[in-house]
């Protein structure tokens, strides 16, 4: 939804005209599901119809780049939000400030993006370990993950019948 074209694109130019689209939390890969799945928050008040957008400007924080978190070996935990937490500055976002993780982007900057393209990243990536590893490695780890699903889903399942 943050980069496709098409649909994806009217719903982002849309969602960016008739709300007020102050945050976006960029998560790293790999904290829901599987190690390729991007994900991110976005922090938005709906405003009622005008002519001008009601967002101005959209802060982006970056908690992807360079991180690595897997479900089973290294999960996100609360610690690791605690700078965005406090960069986010929900009570007052005029106190925000630019931090090399925490950047503000102008509406006009956004709409000149390829497509209003919203998976904005401006720290350079280091290849993690998942892009490193070979299809045979990543099959192992999906099997593993589908694995401990069945495990959940039959324990939830006698969970009901008992």
């Amino acid at each position: 939804m943050l980069f496709e074209g098409g649909a994806g694109e009217i719903i982002r130019r849309a969602l960016l005209h008739q709300s007020n689209v102050h945050t976006l939390l960029r998560l790293p890969v790999g904290i829901w599901y599987s190690p390729g799945v991007k994900a991110n928050v976005l922090f938005f008040e709906k405003k009622r119809p005008t002519k001008t957008p009601a967002t101005k400007e959209v802060w982006v924080y970056d908690l992807r780049s360079n991180q690595n978190f897997s479900l089973r070996q290294n999960p996100i935990r609360s610690e690791d939000l605690a700078d965005f937490v406090q960069s986010h500055h929900a009570d007052d976002r005029s106190r925000r400030k630019v931090t090399a993780l925490f950047r503000r982007f102008t509406y006009a900057e956004i709409m000149t993006r390829d497509r209003a393209n919203l998976d904005i990243q401006w720290q350079q990536e280091v290849v993690n370990a998942h892009q490193k590893e070979t299809p045979q490695a990543l099959m192992k780890e999906i099997l593993k993950d589908l694995e401990e699903a069945m495990r959940e889903f039959a324990a939830a399942e006698s969970e009901t019948h008992s």
